[in-house]
């Protein structure tokens, strides 16, 4: 009789089921990158580099229906410099224009990001670059912020300020400063 309740005692334990537990959800969220550019070779050399290393992660699969992280470009333009007044016709009247550097600038990353198949936004924002850039970096929630450097040495960098100084000590986000090879910052 006590072989027969082990044996019953073994029978139900390995007949008992386990509780099923649900797999882990997985929280699929796009990932945010943004790149500050300016007119400078550095900060294009920058935005080539993040489409050089990150494509992968970046590109737009069309065939499979699936959108890759999204990279952001902001560019910044001071306030001051935004129009071009200038005496148009007889009678000194006054005409405004916008200028087109931040069309050219964007024009020109958007070419760079469709040869690759990126899928990026662009964003122009006015103001001083350092503290929209990170004014920008906080309300849009972005994982990485890339900006260039231009190489300027530590007495041009205090009377001038660095951009990507300002940045790396005040941005909400991990930064990278992308440094071009020395003949692109000469």
């Amino acid at each position: 009789m006590a072989e027969d309740q082990a044996t019953a005692t073994l029978k139900t334990s390995t007949v008992e089921k386990q509780p099923e537990t649900e797999p882990p959800r997985v929280m699929t969220t796009t990932k945010r990158m943004m790149v500050a550019i300016d007119e400078s070779d550095s900060s294009f050399y920058a935005l080539q580099w993040v489409i050089d290393h990150f494509s992968s992660l970046l590109m737009t699969t069309e065939a499979a229906g699936a959108e890759g992280d999204l990279l952001t470009v902001v560019h910044v333009q001071s306030p001051f410099y935004h129009f071009a007044a200038f005496p148009a016709g007889p009678g000194g009247a006054t005409a405004v224009y916008a200028s087109t550097t931040s069309a050219a600038l964007l024009s020109r990353v958007l070419q760079m990001c469709r040869a690759k198949q990126i899928r990026a936004e662009t964003l122009v924002l006015e103001g001083d670059a350092k503290d929209m850039i990170c004014q920008a970096v906080e309300q849009m929630h972005v994982d990485l912020l890339v900006v260039g450097s231009r190489g300027l040495g530590k007495i041009k960098r205090s009377f001038l300020g660095s951009v990507s100084d300002y940045c790396a000590h005040h941005a909400k986000c991990p930064i990278l400063i992308v440094r071009p090879p020395k003949e692109i910052t000469s």
